[in-house]
This record gives C-alpha cells, sequence and structure tokens, in this order.
C-alpha cells in the first residue's frame, strides 16, 4: 500500500533506539524525509550511517538537542521551519511509589512526558493547518487506560498529554491534521530490557525465567516487535488515516481487558 506521504518531512523525538527509531525507521521506508533525535550525537551518527547503508535513497538527518529543556527544544524548533509529521516520544521516569513523588519529581515527569510534546505541538501545528495536511502520533503507554501503581508518575503525564490532544484534535481535524496515540505494552526494547533487570534483582530469578514469567502475562504469549510497532505509526501518519483523529491505538498483543 503507497500511503502517500513520500517526500513529507518528519521529525521523531527521543529516536536513537527503541520505539522511536522503530517509527523512524517505517516512516522511512515510505520516502519520508527523516529528522531524529536524541542527546548523544555519536549515537544518532551511527544510526544516520545505518539508515543510509540500508537504503541509500534514504533522506535522514538529526538534531542533537535534550527534549526536556527549554534550550533544547529552542534548538530543535528554530532549526525545522516545517514539519509535516511530528512522533513524539521520550523515556518515563523510574519506576516508584507515593513515597518517591516528590514535588521534583512529579515536575520531573512532566517536564519529560507532558511539556515537549506540547511545546513542539504548538509551534508546528500551525503549519500543519496552513498547508492541510499535519499528522500527530504521541508514544504514550497501554498504561494510560490500565495504570499500575509503580508506573504512576509515568502515566500521569502521559495521561496529561492524552487529554490536552484529545481536545486539539477536535480543532484541527478539519484542516486535514490528526493526533493519535499509540499505547504500547511489552514491545521488545532496550525500556523491556531494562524492567527485565528491575524484576530479575526484585525476584532473584534468571533472565529466561523473567522473560517466559513476562511473556506469559500478553495474550499473544510473546513480545511485540519494533517493526510491528513502527507500521502502526506509519499507518496513522498516512493519507489513508485522514478519518482517524483523537485516539488510543494499544499495540499489547491483545492483553486488555477492557471493551473501550
Amino acid at each position: 500500500m503507497d500511503l502517500g506521504i513520500e517526500n513529507k518531512i518528519a521529525f521523531v523525538c527521543a529516536s536513537s533506539q527503541g520505539l522511536g527509531l522503530a517509527c523512524a525507521q517505517a516512516l522511512a521506508a515510505e520516502n519520508v524525509h527523516i529528522i531524529l533525535n536524541g542527546r548523544d550525537e555519536s549515537k544518532l551518527q551511527s544510526v544516520v550511517q545505518r539508515l543510509r547503508l540500508n537504503d541509500p535513497k534514504t533522506v535522514v538527518s538529526y538534531i542533537a538537542a535534550d527534549l526536556t529543556t527549554s534550550l533544547g527544544r529552542e534548538k530543535i524548533i528554530s532549526s525545522l521551519q516545517q514539519v509535516d509529521i511530528l512522533v513524539t516520544n521520550n523515556a518515563g521516569p523510574q519506576p516508584g511509589a507515593l513515597s518517591d513523588w516528590s514535588e521534583d519529581a512529579l515536575r520531573n515527569a512532566m517536564e519529560a512526558n507532558f511539556i515537549p510534546a506540547v511545546q513542539l505541538i504548538r509551534a508546528w501545528l500551525p503549519g500543519m493547518q496552513a498547508r492541510g495536511f499535519g499528522r500527530i502520533v504521541n508514544i504514550t503507554s497501554a498504561m494510560v487506560k490500565s495504570p499500575h501503581y509503580m508506573m504512576g508518575l509515568s502515566t500521569s503525564a502521559r495521561t496529561a498529554l492524552t487529554a490536552i490532544c484529545k481536545a486539539i484534535s477536535q480543532d484541527v481535524a478539519k484542516d486535514n491534521v490528526t493526533i493519535n496515540n499509540l499505547l504500547p505494552e511489552r514491545i521488545d526494547t532496550p525500556r523491556q530490557e531494562f524492567m527485565l533487570q528491575r524484576l530479575i534483582a526484585k525476584e532473584g530469578i534468571s533472565r529466561e525465567e523473567a522473560r517466559l514469567r513476562n511473556v506469559q502475562s500478553i495474550a499473544a504469549r510473546r513480545y511485540g516487535s519494533p517493526q510491528e510497532f513502527g507500521a502502526a505509526c506509519a499507518f496513522l501518519c498516512s493519507q489513508q488515516a485522514s478519518f482517524i483523529s483523537g485516539q488510543n491505538l494499544q499495540l499489547d498483543g491483545g492483553s486488555y481487558d477492557g471493551l473501550i
């Protein structure tokens, strides 16, 4: 299927690895012009070289900047006058409990998983509206719909982003600008490896046992692949998805118990 987004310009937040990179790769396969982002310039350079080696026709560059700071966001925004596709993403806070959620912890969660996305949307949304095309995809979490106690800090900031984007989406749909959210759970990325190591340390079990325990909690009985996640992102960015907006698409192997 031709997704109809060739030569569009996409900025993908936190895309030197994991889910952000998977989305960038899927969009690059559609001949979208990709701008990667991360804090580690050498890592970004390596990813750019790898993408170009895989497909010499790939148009890819990067902006090394910390999304969580106003200076980092200013660097990004001033470098890009036009963005047609925005994929927001950032690492979540450390797992924890109520006793860990100080004012600073709460503020840091919002500065990582709420404020950067909103500020980038504010910067580029008017241009999308003027051109009559825009796709915004936020990578949030399945826990937006199914909160877990130890992930409450991350869930709260991502839920705030979900709410404000739902409100915005209803105002811009008439301009062929869509805003949707991807809700991952158990996608095989470095983040899942981090969570796996926490389980190993807590339970005193082997990596194989910890991984099997996680797999058994997934209805599909396997981890999701980054490529599957990236493909879902690319479709939401397509011309064919122009009538889908304000939605939360779960990628969890069918594990969610609810109806809505």
